[in-house]
């Protein structure tokens, strides 16, 4: 060997490549596109912060602009079926499910205003306190979306989750 100390050092150089490729965890790919649901409370037009207008009914709803369920209180998302059509079941964290319980408890009368990606898409009437640890809520969208909006909503939140717990 003419020059072993380049030699060395191209072996070196491949062996810290093939170690670096090696330990390059690839991050699986996303099979959802990403989508943030958040509840925000109907208001009287003295607190109201602005008023919104659901897509298909045209009803106009003065909202608060702080929600009352975000993106992180909320663990999966699915489809259900019932005699009126399909809806949207929002399964609420443990501390979630109890705010929202107080707080359904003490507002009743007034509607809680889904919105997806800052957009209003359907509304649900508090006729009594949420006690089963979840919210249900028609969608004002086609049908049609409903099973891929739920496999997005669901896949964000279950991604969400994954960070809060990786942070305590």
């Amino acid at each position: 060997m003419k020059h072993p100390v380049r030699f060395l050092s191209v072996i070196f150089s491949l062996t810290a490549l093939l170690a670096v490729m090696g330990c390059n965890t690839s991050s699986k790919k996303k099979d959802y596109d990403t989508m943030v649901a958040r509840f925000l409370i109907e208001a009287n037009e003295r607190e109201a912060f602005a008023t919104v207008t659901l897509p298909v009914s045209g009803v106009q709803i003065a909202v608060n602009n702080k929600p009352i369920v975000t993106e992180f209180d909320y663990t999966g998302v699915s489809l259900a079926q019932s005699d009126l059509g399909k809806f949207l079941v929002f399964n609420l964290t443990a501390d979630a499910a109890r705010d929202v319980y107080r707080f359904t408890g003490s507002n009743q009368g007034k509607r809680l205003v889904l919105f997806i990606n800052d957009k209003p898409v359907g509304a649900r009437m508090i006729d009594s306190a949420f006690n089963t640890g979840s919210i249900a809520v028609f969608a004002a969208l086609p049908e049609e979306t409903l099973p891929e909006l739920v496999k997005n909503l669901d896949g964000t939140s279950v991604e969400m989750q994954k960070k809060i717990a990786k942070a305590k």
